[in-house]
């Protein structure tokens, strides 16, 4: 009947548990996804802003870019740093590149204490030229990424180590050509548009960079200070020559230190205004001469705590009294009459016979 709840709720299986999206923490791989998603929005528009905007979102401040690859006249290494790194990859697509994007296979992580590694052997640079000629280039090679350990994950060093490089041209293009049979247009099919998957806008502004990259102090000192490429030639090279002639700030030792507290500390006991007397008992130092001196090992007494280790031990001096008499140790004179111990109890002092006699003295022990 209608308004009423029925015994039964059918049952269509079990139901879905919506799962929240994982942060980028710990996902280095997932970075690179949303690096090849940015550079799909890219536009033929897109502006320096655009780019510094990007490498601000994927590198720290302090990153740097390196490429590995052989051409014809041998190895080449290039490495840039984080103010050049947009124009970088603006120059990529200024050179006919319509879609560029980074494929990982088999990435290797590692986490260190503020930094991720990620070490990929197979990783692909997947290039579409599609102004002139449509070719998909697929460069293989070995990249190293290292992450920061924080929230936003952002690079702070890139290698790209090129193998190979391999350019595909679509069959229907080459077909066609054959068929119209123009040799010209197939000898330039024949031919690569990239070196070692690079083009040459790419190649030339790597060049360039070895000039730029040891600039980069006297750009950012001309943009800082509105003066002149002279002006601020001689004042970084000023600057330089202050830091090579300067002597190093040295460190104070840690003896003197340590020297100037423990003085510190014995003078509290005067106040910290006269130092202590010579003549002032106290325990001697490692340093305390003891040649002539007969040396004896003491216990602390089991009232005072226990017994002492081999590392806490009392250096006394042992004094002989020339004048007693070891054949009247032995007396029986009492005490006086008005002495306060005459007729003590058992738990008195030791008996007549024991006391030594008045007037002379026992053996003195001395804690210095």
């Amino acid at each position: 009947m209608p308004g009423l709840i029925p015994d039964r709720i059918p049952d269509h299986g079990p139901m879905p548990i919506p799962r929240r999206a994982a942060p980028y923490f710990g996902q280095p791989d997932y970075r690179i996804y949303e690096l090849n998603k940015r550079l799909q929005q890219r536009t033929e528009d897109s502006d320096n802003l655009w780019w510094d905007a990007f490498a601000t979102e994927f590198f720290e401040d302090d990153a740097t870019l390196t490429l590995t690859f052989c051409l014809e006249d041998g190895l080449k290494r290039y490495t840039i740093g984080r103010t050049l790194i947009p124009r970088y990859f603006r120059s990529i697509f200024e050179g006919g590149v319509t879609d560029l994007s980074y494929n990982l296979r088999h990435p290797k992580e590692s986490f260190h204490t503020t930094s991720i590694t990620l070490d990929c052997d197979q990783c692909t640079m997947n290039t579409v030229h599609g102004k002139s000629l449509y070719t998909q280039v697929c460069t293989e090679g070995k990249l190293i990424l290292e992450f920061t350990f924080d929230d936003l994950m952002r690079m702070k060093s890139w290698h790209f180590a090129v193998r190979t490089a391999r350019e595909l041209v679509p069959r229907s293009a080459v077909a066609m050509h054959a068929q119209q049979q123009d040799p010209g247009m197939m000898e330039q099919l024949s031919k690569n548009i990239t070196r070692q998957g690079l083009t040459n806008s790419t190649l030339n502004y790597l060049r360039l960079c070895v000039i730029l990259e040891p600039m980069q102090e006297l750009m950012s000192r001309h943009r800082a200070y509105a003066l002149t490429p002279r002006d601020c030639l001689k004042t970084t090279l000023f600057q330089k020559w202050q830091r090579m002639v300067a002597p190093p700030e040295t460190a104070r030792p840690q003896s003197k230190r340590r020297k100037r507290k423990g003085s510190a500390s014995n003078s509290t006991g005067s106040g910290g205004i006269n130092p202590p007397a010579a003549n002032k008992k106290r325990s001697p130092g490692p340093n305390f001469p003891l040649v002539t001196q007969d040396v004896m090992v003491v216990g602390e007494p089991s009232l005072m705590g226990g017994e002492f280790g081999d590392e806490d031990e009392r250096i006394i001096t042992r004094l002989e009294n020339s004048q007693y008499d070891a054949a009247g140790a032995l007396d029986t004179e009492p005490f006086g009459a008005d002495s306060p111990l005459q007729g003590a109890g058992p738990n008195s002092w030791q008996p007549a016979q024991d006391r030594p006699p008045h007037g002379k003295k026992k053996k003195q022990l001395l804690i210095m």
